[in-house]
C-alpha cells in the first residue's frame, strides 16, 4: 500500500475547462491518440423534471478537462472517442453514466472497464468510490457538493474542482485493479461483464401507465388504481410546467395515502392531512379534481393491474435450484467471491429450470456468460446429471 500512497501522493489536479465546440473539437483529437480515457459525470436529477448531464469529466494520462455541455450543446466531436474499441473508457460504477449518455447524446461506449465492478469480481465488500480510495489510497473524497444543483451558471470554481477530482483517480486504481485481477485469472470476466454494462440503455415508459411503475399499486383495487393514476398523471404535469422533480411535488407515500382514503372534497383532503400545507394551497384543487373524475368513471373503464401467472415449480426444479445453489456457495467461497457475482439467483433459477444435459445446451442460455460457463459449466452439467441419474433408481 505503500506504493500506492505514493503513486497518489505523485498526483496533481491539473485540469481545464472545456465549453465551445471548438475547444471540444481539439480536446477530442487529443483523447483519440490514447490508450484510455477515465470518464466521469454530474447530472441535475434532484432539480429538474427533465434530467440532463451537466458536467462530463474526462482524463488521459496527459490531460484533463471538465466538459459543459449545457455550453456546448452539440458533443458530437466525443463520439469517435467513446466508439472507439481501441481507447479503453475507464468508469467507476458505469451504469447510471453510460443510460445518461446514451439518453442525451445517443453515445455507444465501446470497450469499457467499470472499476466498480472489478472491485466487486475482487472480493471487496466495499465498493463505492471514496470506500475503495480510502481503502487503496487512504484518500477521503469530500462528497459535499455531490447532490448540488450542477446545472447552474456559472457554477462555482470549488464545485468545478470537486467534479474533476473523481475523475483523476481512475486511472491509477484501474492500473492497480486490472493486474490483480489478471494475477487471478479474471479480468477477462470483469471485461465481458463490462461489454454487457457497455449495452444497458435508459427504460422507456412507451405510454403504460404510471402506476406500473409505483410501489405498492400492485396492492390495491381497480377503483383505487384509478385514483392513483389519476393522481400521477396529475403530479407528472405539474413537475414538468414546473421543471422540479416529482418527488419535489408529492411524494409517493402521499399519493399512496390519498388514493386509498379518496377525498372527494377539499374538506376531505385538508383532514387527511396526507399534504402539507403549502402543498395543499398549490394543488389541493387539482388533486380533488383528479380523485373525483376516478371515482365517477364507468367500472368498465377501471384499469387492471397485470398480473402473471407463475406457475408452481416442480420438486425437480426445487431441488436443482437448491443443490445449484448450495454448489455455487461453496465455489464462491473458494473463490473469495459474494455468490451473487459468481452467479445471481436469477441465472441459478434459469439453469435449473433449463436443467442443461451438456455443455452445449448450456451454451444455449442467452443468460449465462461466457467466462461463468468456462468457469463452472462442466460442474453445473455434471450436478445435474447426476441429479437426474438419482431420480431414475
Amino acid at each position: 500500500m505503500g506504493q500506492e500512497k505514493n503513486m497518489m501522493n505523485s498526483l496533481q489536479l491539473d485540469y481545464r475547462i472545456v465549453d465551445t465546440f471548438e475547444d471540444l473539437q481539439r480536446v477530442a483529437e487529443g483523447f483519440e491518440t490514447q490508450r484510455s480515457v477515465a470518464v466521469d459525470l454530474e447530472a441535475d436529477s434532484m432539480y429538474h423534471f427533465q434530467e440532463r448531464v451537466c458536467l462530463i469529466q474526462m482524463a488521459s494520462r496527459n490531460l484533463s478537462v471538465v466538459i459543459d455541455p449545457l455550453k456546448i450543446g452539440d458533443l458530437s466531436p466525443l463520439r469517435s472517442v467513446f466508439e472507439n474499441p481501441r481507447i479503453q473508457k475507464i468508469f467507476h460504477g458505469a451504469d447510471y453514466d453510460v443510460r445518461s449518455l446514451y439518453r442525451d447524446f445517443s453515445f455507444n461506449i465501446n470497450q469499457m472497464f467499470d472499476t466498480q465492478v472489478a472491485c466487486r469480481f475482487l472480493g471487496m465488500r466495499q465498493t463505492g468510490l471514496d470506500a475503495v480510495l480510502q481503502e487503496r489510497f487512504g484518500i477521503r473524497l469530500d462528497k459535499k457538493y455531490q447532490k448540488k444543483d450542477w446545472s447552474r451558471r456559472p457554477l462555482p470554481p470549488e464545485m468545478i474542482e470537486y467534479a474533476a477530482k473523481d475523475v483523476m483517480y481512475l486511472h491509477p486504481l484501474s492500473k492497480i485493479l486490472q493486474a490483480e485481477l489478471k494475477e487471478k485469472n479474471r479480468l477477462s470476466w470483469v471485461q465481458e461483464e463490462c461489454q454487457s454494462l457497455s449495452r444497458v440503455r435508459p427504460a422507456e415508459n412507451g405510454g403504460a401507465p404510471l402506476f406500473l411503475r409505483f410501489k405498492g399499486s400492485g396492492r390495491l383495487n381497480r377503483r383505487h388504481l384509478a385514483i392513483l393514476e389519476a393522481l400521477l398523471q396529475f403530479r407528472r404535469h405539474i413537475a414538468e410546467t414546473l421543471d422540479r422533480p416529482l418527488f419535489k411535488v408529492i411524494g409517493n407515500h402521499a399519493l399512496m395515502r390519498i388514493a386509498v382514503e379518496k377525498p372527494a372534497s377539499l374538506k376531505e383532503l385538508e383532514d387527511s392531512r396526507a399534504l402539507s400545507p403549502g402543498q395543499f394551497r398549490m394543488y389541493g384543487r387539482g388533486i380533488v379534481e383528479a380523485v373525483c373524475r376516478a371515482l365517477t368513471a364507468p367500472d368498465a373503464e377501471l384499469p387492471v393491474y397485470p398480473r402473471t401467472k407463475t406457475a408452481p415449480v416442480s420438486p425437480e426444479i426445487a431441488l436443482r435450484v437448491k443443490t445449484l445453489k448450495s454448489r455455487i456457495e461453496n465455489l464462491a467461497e473458494s473463490l473469495e467471491l459474494d455468490a451473487s457475482v459468481l452467479c445471481p439467483r436469477a441465472l441459478i433459477g434459469t439453469i435449473a429450470t433449463a436443467n442443461p444435459v451438456n455443455i452445449r445446451s448450456l451454451k444455449a442460455l442467452p443468460d449465462l456468460k461466457n467466462w461463468q460457463r468456462k468457469t463452472f459449466g462442466h460442474e453445473i452439467v455434471t450436478v445435474l446429471n447426476d441429479l437426474k441419474g438419482k431420480n431414475k433408481r
